[in-house]
């Protein structure tokens, strides 16, 4: 369950786009987690058009998935709401997606930018926002044209048909004793929170989830032509959006599309770490290091980049100097840069992005650290981090060459900021019991710090919607309130980093 200012921020950036009753709605699931349409109403005191309106519009942009479960007497069939946090901190992250496109395939990023906008859509309706988007004057493009380009889009995995509307969980599976179920992998045997499993219940099979449009579907859609199916082609307007129920019925019969967002925090992550990495390296080594990023051949594993030795080879032959390289010293910095060729592919190298993930978490904390408490609580707590096991007070004392008060003032400063904590130990020595104290990082000093992410990104959106508003008013200082927005917004930009390689990656 999201933090207290996780849960805030959420329903800071659900109010910016559909208004308050919306956020009402959001924020309560987020807060208590999975509600049926009844205990919403109880718990917000609103009618039950407006929850039901709200809770339409949540399900439309990806921001709640419905789900039946059996509840009550006889074990009732009920429709339950569970908010997906994660997708609700991915609207602040549209324009990164559309620049991912904007890369890789522009022809496409018009559609990509229609479902952002929009959340989910039938191809029908995309085409109608296409076509409404040429300039008059200009030739329109074909149905074919248009079925061809977003069809890009769903080979590369950005865009996927849209998850089973209301799947059935039943939780009493998970309590029965193992001899009664089936025995699965031990790969697959792991501890799901109800989140997971609800999404992994409603997702498609990536059969069926990137299955694209073939040509004789092109026409299957042209019974949709009431106004209720027409797309809005300009962007929602910051305000309480009124949905009328008979309106957002959709067909069962009528393909739904969405952006897939696992594809794109995959894309920010490799691109955070290539990035990283970088900047520690030399100009020889970052030739290989790039083509090995730009190699990167598209799988399902979202943990490793991986690339093969040949499309690496062709890659480096086209930056400056790399033509003179032999492949032997390639392969020499690639192993380096920890690119370890895969065992059963010795021709594929693969680079494990989590693990460099892990080690930006580390630097970040322990700048943190640093910068609040000093230069000798840095020294501690990396220490620490880096024994993951309990250690005496003398101990830390002898590894760190610090002065023992200095040493006593420090670790008490940190355990009262929550980063770490203290036990005490009796042990039987000699002629008596001797009691000394051990001192380890907080389990908890991670979630602690993402709160902390969650507060000052918080801080930082009601800022600059309050510049936002100032310059609606209208002021003398216009210029000076501008500069000021544009750098709080920079700000944002720079602090969403630290919230992906935290909560995301």
């Amino acid at each position: 369950m999201a933090s207290r200012h996780g849960i805030l921020l959420a329903a800071s950036i659900i109010s910016d786009h559909f208004g308050p009753f919306v956020s009402k709605v959001c924020a309560c699931l987020l807060r208590h987690g999975p509600l049926s349409l009844q205990e919403i109403v109880r718990r917000l005191e609103l009618s039950l058009s407006q929850v039901k309106n709200s809770l339409l519009v949540l399900i439309q942009h990806n921001c709640v998935q419905a789900y039946s479960t059996p509840r009550g007497v006889k074990d009732k069939t009920v429709t339950i709401y569970l908010a997906i946090f994660d997708n609700v901190l991915h609207r602040l992250r549209f324009s990164k997606f559309l620049s991912i496109v904007r890369a890789d395939i522009p022809e496409s990023e018009a559609f990509l930018e229609g479902l952002l906008q929009n959340g989910r859509l039938t191809f029908d309706q995309l085409v109608k926002r296409t076509i409404s988007k040429v300039p008059e004057g200009s030739p329109q493009p074909t149905k074919e044209e248009i079925r061809m380009n977003f069809n890009k889009l769903v080979y590369a995995h950005y865009v996927e048909r849209c998850p089973k509307p209301e799947p059935f969980l039943d939780p009493l599976i998970d309590e029965q004793p193992t001899s009664t179920r089936k025995r699965a992998p031990k790969t697959v045997e792991m501890v799901l929170s109800l989140e997971q499993k609800v999404i992994h219940t409603a997702t498609l099979s990536d059969a069926e989830r990137f299955s694209e449009i073939p040509y004789s579907m092109e026409d299957s859609s042209n019974a949709n032509d009431d106004d209720h199916h027409a797309v809005a082609g300009t962007k929602r307007k910051h305000e309480a959006l009124e949905v009328d129920e008979d309106e957002s019925i959709i067909a069962e019969k009528e393909v739904l599309w969405r952006a897939n967002f696992e594809k794109f925090i995959f894309c920010l992550k490799k691109k955070f770490c290539a990035e990283r990495k970088k900047a520690k390296l030399k100009l020889s080594t970052l030739a290989i290091w790039e083509s090995f990023c730009e190699a990167n051949v598209t799988n399902n594993d979202k943990k490793t980049v991986t690339s093969p030795i040949n499309a690496i080879l062709e890659r480096v032959g086209q930056k400056e100097g790399g033509s003179s390289m032999t492949v032997d010293q390639i392969i020499s910095v690639l192993n380096d840069l920890e690119c370890i060729s895969a065992t059963r592919d010795p021709e594929q190298f693969t680079f494990d992005l989590n693990r460099l993930v892990e080690t930006c978490r580390n630097d970040e904390v322990e700048s943190l650290v640093k910068k609040k408490h000093g230069q000798e609580a840095y020294t501690i707590f990396r220490l620490l981090l880096k024994q993951d096991c309990p250690v005496e007070t003398d101990e830390i004392t002898d590894r760190t060459i610090l002065d023992k008060q200095v040493v006593h003032q420090t670790l008490c400063k940190l355990w009262n900021d929550d980063y770490i904590d203290t036990e005490r130990v009796t042990s039987a020595a000699g002629t008596g019991n001797t009691q000394f104290f051990v001192w380890r990082v907080k389990n908890t000093y991670r979630e602690h710090y993402i709160d902390h992410l969650y507060h000052a990104a918080l801080n930082l959106r009601q800022m600059v919607n309050c510049l936002a508003e100032l310059l609606l008013e209208g002021t003398k200082d216009e210029t000076k309130l501008r500069n000021r927005r544009n750098i709080l917004i920079l700000a944002q930009i720079r602090h969403d980093e630290s919230l992906m390689l935290f909560h995301d990656f």
